[in-house]
């Protein structure tokens, strides 16, 4: 049985695109809405599973991701 496994989503508007990126893997792709971009970021990331071999995904993968923000002064 597969399973289910949860990765950072970041995605940012980039003209008449998002980019979705997974920072955990540094997997990024890319839709016409905030919706097609996770998806496809989605497809992306269970392709690589099917297709990378084990040294692969450990040398890819870390887990040390931190979304946060930072104050700074402007102007």
């Amino acid at each position: 049985m597969r399973q289910l496994r949860y990765f950072t989503a970041v995605i940012e508007q980039d003209e008449d695109w998002y980019v979705a990126l997974c920072p955990e893997l540094d997997i990024a792709s890319q839709g016409r809405s905030v919706e097609e971009a996770r998806n496809n970021l989605a497809e992306a990331i269970e392709l690589f599973f099917e297709v990378a071999d084990t040294a692969e995904i450990e040398q890819r993968l870390h887990n040390d991701v931190f979304v946060t923000q930072v104050g700074v002064p402007v102007g």
